[in-house]
């Protein structure tokens, strides 16, 4: 069913696209760029009114670009077979197989029970395990996995006669916006954590050639989150929420009883982790130790040989393989088509002159302070990802930033990192993120809740953000955010 926003985009995104293509004729613009131009207007407004289903509005360049001259066929559609689409694919079949025999909760609970289970505590381990299993696989599954393991928590804390008036609502409250947002921070240390870590990977080699590899992108990422993870959760237990009630009666026993239920840590599970061990530790040390040994590994190849090996590996009683096709089919194929959707963006900017063109045009940027812009740039996409897809956000704005960064002399990092960060930090709306949209769906919160709490974690987020990207992203990947040089 169409609302009025949808109606709106559903013909407001081709009327742009006629009215750029025939009659915006700017100075400079060559009809190969204008054409890209126009195309990505309707894209545009496609994805930000969701007016039909954005993965299918990633479809849109095989279409345009082609039609209007814009980019050849063969280029626009192998864009959809980039790299970075195969290296979420064989890290999403290795999260299925976790998910398959369990492991994913084992985890978790473990580390549950290892915090500790008074009522502060039990939050810290819940956002613990969810922020660590979010590092690997998507952050919808690990929020739909975490919430009846929560659930189970609260109902054992209101079913307590020892428990305080209402104190279960508000725990409820804190664990449910915990979970959400422990989803969100953990899916920013790897590169496979969230899908715009992975569109900054690919429209960064599709523009200037050059590779984020996973173990650069880990020393960056994992910090952030270790600190807002930190951060949320103070926040969340001392300021967002009061509890008159620190011990948690029977909080042990529930979480002992769930990991009783799971039984003894079966074969699969072992070999399901033992792939899962093998090919993160490979990621991480790539770049300075596989390829001294094989040097044309690469993070994709890795992923790949991970996937596959899954598929390989028969059960305890030889009956089936870890994972068959049946269940790795389930892949998130619409976030796969958002990739290559996002990769044609950037090689029609690149291939038309549209970047340099768009470049000219910032020049009113020069002289703004660069710390200024970045919280500017970090504050706008933060709050825009609250109505918008993060990863259509990303796909739309990345394209645009190199150039802009390099006609006002910074490195295109500093641009580029700042809008993707920031793209995964949407903390106020049910509609934000999916984890917000499972969380809000327990019945634990309204609107008006997510929106007060949400508000200032979105601003701590902000800051946090700016510093990281400001001063501690050139330090660690060498590099000068006045001069555009490719780090080493």
């Amino acid at each position: 069913m169409y609302t009025n926003p949808k109606k709106v985009g559903l013909i407001s995104g081709p009327l742009a696209f006629i009215l750029i293509l025939f009659f915006f004729q700017p100075e400079g613009l060559n009809p190969r760029a204008n054409a890209i131009l126009a195309s990505t207007a309707w894209i545009a407004i496609w994805w930000i009114t969701e007016a039909i289903p954005i993965a299918v509005t990633a479809l849109l360049p095989i279409i345009l670009f082609p039609l209007t001259g814009g980019l050849g066929l063969s280029e626009t559609t192998a864009s959809f077979g980039h790299k970075y689409v195969f290296l979420y694919i064989g890290g999403f079949i290795i999260a299925i197989a976790i998910q398959k025999w369990n492991l994913h909760k084992r985890i978790a609970l473990n580390i549950i029970n290892l915090i500790g289970t008074n009522v502060v505590n039990i939050i810290l381990g819940f956002m613990m395990a969810t922020a660590f299993m979010s590092m690997w696989i998507s952050n919808t599954a690990t929020a739909v996995m975490m919430l009846p393991i929560a659930i189970a928590i609260v109902t054992q804390l209101k079913d307590d006669p020892n428990t305080i008036e209402k104190e279960n609502l508000i725990f409820g409250k804190a664990l449910m916006l915990g979970i959400a947002y422990s989803a969100s921070i953990g899916g920013l240390s790897t590169l496979i954590g969230t899908p715009p870590n992975l569109v900054l990977a690919g429209v960064v080699e599709e523009t200037f050639g050059y590779e984020i590899t996973f173990a650069q992108w880990f020393k960056f990422g994992f910090p952030i989150s270790i600190v807002l993870l930190f951060i949320c959760w103070k926040y969340l237990t001392s300021f967002a929420f009061k509890f008159k009630q620190k011990q948690f009666p029977g909080g042990r026993e529930e979480i002992s009883k769930q990991l009783k239920s799971l039984g003894q840590i079966s074969y699969e599970e072992k070999l399901v982790g033992l792939v899962f061990g093998l090919t993160a530790l490979a990621w991480v040390s790539r770049s300075f130790l596989l390829q001294s040994i094989i040097p044309s590994i690469d993070d994709t190849i890795i992923a790949m040989i991970g996937g596959i090996i899954i598929f390989l590996i028969p059960t305890k009683n030889k009956k089936r393989r870890l994972i068959n096709w049946e269940e790795a089919v389930k892949l998130p194929w619409g976030i796969l088509l958002l990739f290559g959707g996002g990769m044609a963006l950037a090689a029609g900017f690149k291939d038309s002159g549209l970047a340099l063109w768009i470049g000219s045009q910032m020049t009113l940027l020069d002289g703004i302070s660069l710390f200024l812009l970045v919280i500017i740039l970090i504050t706008a996409v933060n709050f825009l990802t609250e109505i918008t897809s993060n990863l259509a956000t990303t796909a739309m704005l990345l394209p645009i930033l190199y150039p802009m960064a390099v006609t006002i002399d910074v490195h295109p990092f500093i641009l580029m990192v700042s809008a993707t960060v920031a793209a995964t930090c949407a903390f106020m709306l049910p509609v934000a993120t999916p984890p917000n949209a499972v969380v809000f769906g327990s019945g634990y919160l309204r609107i008006p809740d997510m929106v007060r709490v949400g508000v200032w974690m979105n601003i701590v987020s902000i800051v946090i953000l700016s510093l990281f990207v400001f001063f501690l992203l050139p330090i660690l990947w060498n590099f000068d955010p006045l001069v555009f040089i490719i780090p080493e």
